[in-house]
Order: structure tokens, then C-alpha cells, then sequence
């Protein structure tokens, strides 16, 4: 299989909901243009951020097609896949095909935390099911299930998985997968606030939450990382550091799309159990929000 060019910025882009927890295609579609305007590089849709296990399969396929649809060919649209069992998610995997994914992130089986023989297989058969090619979403602290480099390196054979997400909170493992593997996978940082230093250790792209409410600004920094001009990235990381926090937090969806209400690009809707943030909560948020509103960058 040819590899695929994934470079860049490719969001975890949200799914809107309207007041009754239904899913606003057009909202969704309308945010996924903006974010297009704005210069992004890739999309994945049925991301955590996504609310992809608040989904049922039918939701799913339909979110997935209608953006394959409305892209158009102009950016690779990948799939999330976050199945609790594997076969579910080889089936998935099927599905996504068929609507016309150009590629899929795919996540350990959710509920259960296999041990390394089990995540293993679990890839092998995801990979094996479709022709598409995979990132690998390596998510440890959220999931409980650490891909480590050794196990990248087992699973270097299977032709389909092209790509990593690695969000283990530990730019360590960026130099620790190239010495296991070499350049045989493309490296995404996966985790918000630390994308400078994945980028510094050898990252080509950015799997990014807070693109959802600050495309512009998020293209900026990578646009500078890509340049070189360190000292203008640095000042513009600082800036948006505060915010990428938001990233980070057992509640990200509910913070990025508050984010997102605030910025204009969409409502903080989510589906049950996720709620509104209310409180101590909402008013230390919303001031995150409008500090970095009030002083994004030119």
C-alpha cells in the first residue's frame, strides 16, 4: 500500500447537536467549512471529541458520509473508530469505507483494557478489514491502554496501519517510536498542550481539539512551527497554552465546545451524560476563554 501525505493540522472536529441531543448535520457541516477556510490540512470525524461512543452506528455512518460529501475530495477525511468489542469494530471499519472515508483513527476496544497481546490483535484485525489506511490512536491516560514503541514495532508488518496519534502525555515516546520503528510511521502529537515539543522531536502533524474554536490562530502556530521562527511560536504558544489545557481535562468535549459557543463556531450542546458545565466550573472556563479571546494574536 502507498502511504499516505498526512501532514499538518487535522482536527478532532466536534458534532453538533440541537437542543433536543438530535444531530445538526448542517451546524456540523458549517463548522467543517470554516475550519476548511481556515486552512487545516485533514479531518477526523467520530473523534472522542466527536461524541463518537454517544453515537449509535446509523448516526455515525450518516455524520461520516455527509462530511465525505461536503469536503469533496479537497482534504483526507478520516474516521474515528471506538467500538467496544473488535468485531464491532471491524465492521465499522467496513462502514466507513463504504461512506467514503480516506482513512480511519482507530482507537483500542472501549470498556475493556486489553493487555499488550489482546490491543495487538485488536489492530492486526481492525487493519485487516479494510484496505483504508489507519492511524493508531495511543491514548493511555484516557483509556487505559498504552501502546507502547515495542508494540509499534511488532505491529510494523501490517501495511495499513500508516500513521500514529500519540497522546501518552510523554514527547519522549516521539523519540522513543523513531528508535524503535525508524520512519516507518508518520507521527501526529495528539495531545494540545504539548504539540510544540512532539513537533521539536519530530511530529510531522497535530491532531488538535481547540482547532474546533480557534482554527485560525491553530494554523498560525503550526504555520510558524513549519518556518522555523521559533521565537514567534513560542510567543504564540504561551498565548494559546491556557487554552490547549482545556484539552487535557476529563471534560474536553463540554470545554472545547463552550470554547467553540464562545468563538461563534457553534453551540456547547453535547449529549447525555455530558452536561453543561455550571458553576465555579463554567465562569473558570468561560474566563479561560475570553482572556484568549481578548488577546488572541494577529
Amino acid at each position: 500500500m502507498k502511504p499516505p501525505l498526512w501532514h499538518g493540522v487535522f482536527p478532532a472536529a466536534t458534532t453538533h447537536f440541537r437542543d433536543d441531543e438530535s444531530i445538526d448535520i448542517a451546524a456540523t457541516l458549517r463548522h467543517v467549512e470554516i475550519m476548511i477556510q481556515s486552512g487545516i490540512h485533514g479531518l477526523i470525524m467520530l473523534d472522542t471529541v466527536g461524541e463518537n461512543m454517544s453515537q449509535t452506528v446509523d448516526e455515525k455512518v450518516g455524520v461520516l458520509k455527509a462530511a465525505v460529501e461536503a469536503v469533496r475530495g479537497r482534504i483526507p477525511v478520516l474516521s474515528g473508530i471506538a467500538e467496544c468489542t473488535t468485531r464491532e469494530a471491524c465492521r465499522f471499519a467496513a462502514l466507513a469505507a463504504k461512506a467514503g472515508a480516506d482513512g480511519l483513527m482507530v482507537l483500542p476496544a472501549m470498556v475493556y483494557k486489553s493487555d499488550p497481546r489482546e490491543t495487538i490483535l485488536h489492530f492486526r484485525a481492525v487493519a485487516g478489514a479494510t484496505d483504508l489506511p489507519i492511524m493508531v490512536y495511543n491514548n493511555p491516560p484516557a483509556y487505559s491502554v498504552d501502546i507502547t514503541p515495542a508494540m509499534f514495532a511488532e505491529l510494523a508488518d501490517q501495511p495499513t496501519l500508516a500513521a500514529i496519534k500519540e497522546s501518552s502525555e510523554n514527547p519522549r515516546r516521539i523519540t522513543d517510536i523513531v528508535n524503535a520503528c525508524g520512519s516507518r510511521y508518520i507521527l501526529f502529537g495528539g495531545v494540545d498542550d504539548l504539540i510544540l515539543e512532539c513537533f521539536a522531536l519530530g511530529a510531522v502533524g497535530w491532531v488538535s481539539g481547540l482547532v474546533n474554536a480557534f482554527p485560525r490562530e491553530n494554523r498560525l502556530l503550526w504555520d510558524l512551527l513549519v518556518t522555523g521562527d521559533w521565537n514567534r511560536a513560542r510567543e504564540v504558544y504561551r498565548w494559546y497554552t491556557p487554552l490547549l489545557h482545556l484539552d487535557v481535562h476529563v471534560k474536553l468535549v463540554q470545554y472545547i465546545k463552550l470554547a467553540m459557543a464562545e468563538t461563534g463556531m457553534g453551540s456547547e450542546k453535547t449529549r447525555a451524560p455530558r452536561l453543561p458545565l455550571t458553576g465555579e466550573e463554567r465562569g473558570r472556563v468561560l474566563s479561560i476563554v475570553r482572556q484568549g479571546i481578548a488577546t488572541r494574536p494577529s
